[in-house]
């Protein structure tokens, strides 16, 4: 188990939101997204990234949190992504509105990985030659595919996508994971009904990832609730110490009551 560090990026600004909240712009604002925050960081995105560089924690995700029509404010999340690529090149992945004509940019600029959902997921499906499109541009090494999801009534977890809005009709199961896995390098899976929430881990979802992942040594990093040491304990008992996990909202660097440096040293243990 690693913990994998976080830098969410919303109007500009370094963010830790409530998952499910944020909605695009509806026209009626000038070009700014809505949703409920738990923290708006002083501190630029580069601070971060220096932070996760000196301790050493690699891998770890950088997510553009507006949607690209939105010009003004993705231009601004932009730039905070590509500051924070730079203060530790190689060591954070990117997602947020990538396709593959802006991906290589996100690369050349430092990421390890580019991370992607809605561009393969379309009308509710998996699109394969929007896959196929990816793969071509940036190999299946160096691609992570979000597959943040949320609980639907029947009780399955499905694929959502456009920052948490849109259900798909694709079901996180093992054949979904098992055919996806030879798509891409990396799994990254948030559960969106519990982020940011700091009101504990989606239980069912990490057993069900847990299995899977235990049989296929596949790499999977959960978010989602975290909110005390004892969660990363009940993770590493379900999936046997094999899942990374990302820590938000309940950092005190954002805002909340667990050290980073603490969960780094149980991590490690």
């Amino acid at each position: 188990m690693r913990i994998r560090p976080c830098i969410d990026i919303h109007n500009g600004k370094v963010k830790q939101i409530v998952g499910g909240t944020l909605r695009d712009a509806d026209g009626r604002t000038e070009e700014n997204s809505r949703a409920s925050e738990n923290f708006v960081a002083e501190n630029d995105a580069a601070h971060y990234a220096r932070i996760y560089k000196r301790l050493g924690l690699s891998g770890g995700h950088i997510i553009l949190l507006n949607a690209v029509k939105e010009e003004r404010a993705y231009r601004a999340d932009r730039i905070q992504a590509f500051s924070a690529l730079r203060a530790f090149p190689e060591g954070m992945q990117a997602g947020g509105g990538i396709t593959p004509s802006s991906a290589g940019a996100f690369l050349d600029a430092g990421a390890s990985h580019v991370i992607v959902t809605s561009y393969v997921f379309r009308d509710g499906r998996i699109n394969g030659n929007a896959l196929k499109e990816m793969i071509g541009a940036v190999g299946k090494e160096r691609l992570v595919l979000d597959l943040s999801c949320r609980k639907r009534e029947d009780g399955n977890y499905v694929v959502v996508t456009d920052r948490w809005q849109r259900f798909t009709e694709v079901v996180i199961n093992e054949m979904t994971l098992a055919h996806l896995s030879g798509c891409c390098d990396e799994f990254l899976i948030h559960a969106a009904d519990v982020e940011g929430r700091r009101s504990g881990i989606e239980t069912e979802l990490v057993c069900l990832l847990g299995k899977w992942q235990k049989r296929s040594g596949f790499p999977v990093t959960y978010a989602g609730g975290v909110h005390s040491l004892e969660d990363l304990d009940v993770i590493r008992d379900l999936t046997d110490g094999a899942m990374d996990v990302t820590v938000g909202s309940a950092l005190t660097l954002f805002g909340g009551n667990l050290a980073l440096t603490d969960l780094v040293e149980k991590t490690r243990k």
